[in-house]
């Protein structure tokens, strides 16, 4: 590992079912210099999911309680649950000179780069809002009409990113992804993220 000071900071977004968490789990699990960061949130935990893995699971009470104790980098409400960046977490990491990984929607990423100017953000996008839309009915997904609303409106703020990954065919994609992480690492000189 290379002796900067500091870690970059890597926020990946994009509309859901894009293939984000794909790309993360499998950077991270090739990849020694980056950790990731989980996020709070209130909603309930699904069958498939495990507590400080995928996410903090927190009830309101608390998750009120951290953000009136500035615990969080960014937060906000989707569909009546809360989700937060914890804001501790990813400052002891890039501390340490590791890299440190977001998996957060479009909105957050963009809150992120108001408060961390150096942080660098990755788009991810379909090949297409149908074959988006495709994708998420074979996973299984409910109101496919409602989630391309908001697709489209997350897609509209892809030039707001500094780096776009189009995830038409995965191995392809995945190589891009890996790739602009490394210029990212090669353009950072150390600075503060945050």
């Amino acid at each position: 590992m290379d002796e900067r000071k500091k870690g970059v900071l890597i926020v990946v977004s994009g509309p859901s079912g894009v293939g984000k968490s794909t790309f993360i789990e499998r950077f991270l699990k090739e990849d020694g210099q980056s950790g990731f960061s989980v996020s709070y949130t209130t909603r309930q935990k699904r069958e498939h999911e495990a507590d400080g893995k995928d996410y903090h699971f927190v009830d309101k009470e608390r998750f009120e309680e951290m953000i009136g104790n500035n615990s969080f980098l960014e937060w906000e409400s989707v569909h009546g649950h809360m989700y937060g960046t914890p804001k501790e977490e990813v400052l002891k990491t890039l501390n340490t000179g590791k890299d440190i990984i977001l998996d957060i929607d479009v909105k957050g990423a963009l809150s992120i780069q108001k408060q961390c100017s150096d942080a660098c953000l990755i788009f991810i996008e379909p090949p297409s809002i149908k074959e988006l839309a495709k994708r998420l009915a074979l996973r299984g997904e409910k109101e496919i009409d409602l989630r391309m609303k908001r697709v489209k409106e997350e897609i509209a703020r892809k030039p707001l990113f500094g780096y776009t990954v189009t995830n038409c065919e995965l191995e392809k994609a995945y190589k891009e992804f890996k790739e602009t992480i490394e210029v990212i690492r090669r353009e950072d000189d150390g600075k503060d993220n945050c």
